[in-house]
């Protein structure tokens, strides 16, 4: 998700049981579904035990108010981060969304349901996301040897098959 789209999502668009959220306003103009793992709907659930009786968002500060610069709250969180671990200095939150299209493609997820899941209107847009890591693109080259040994097997097979039938 956009972090525009996540901090501007009120609870009537959660649907806990189907694991969605229906988000009507998106960066491409159009409403969107966006399908959950479980371990976002458990923190989904958490956040609803926590919720506000005054506000209908989900993302609220500290303080049960509704975030008013969602960047700046992300920003002040990553700063404790880097605190902690330096390495995190240049995690932005669009990271994130390359990081999940990404890994649903080394994952085998066809592109034209990473478009969708990802909410690009475009499939180049997809593609561009789609960072493979190196060791992904490595396993890709070896398949290619794993399937000629595989077709030079089958082969010495049928050529051991005619034989046989032939003597």
């Amino acid at each position: 998700m956009r972090l525009g789209e996540l901090y501007s999502l009120d609870w009537d668009r959660v649907d806990l049981e189907r694991r969605q959220l229906i988000l009507l306003r998106t960066k491409n103009g159009t409403a969107r579904v966006v399908i959950l793992t479980e371990a976002a709907v458990s923190a989904l659930k958490e956040l609803w035990q926590r919720r506000s009786s005054t506000s209908p968002h989900v993302c609220l500060t500290r303080y049960g108010e509704p975030m008013i610069s969602p960047r700046a709250w992300f920003e002040l969180v990553m700063q404790e981060a880097v605190k902690k671990n330096s390495s995190l200095r240049d995690v932005t939150w669009h990271i994130f969304r390359h990081t999940y299209i990404s890994r649903l493609v080394m994952a085998g997820v066809d592109l034209r349901t990473v478009q969708e899941l990802a909410g690009h209107k475009d499939i180049k847009m997809t593609v561009r996301y789609a960072h493979l890591a190196p060791a992904h693109k490595l396993a890709a080259v070896d398949r290619l040897a794993e399937y000629r040994r595989e077709q030079e097997m089958a082969k010495r097979q049928e050529a051991t098959t005619l034989a046989f039938v032939a003597a």
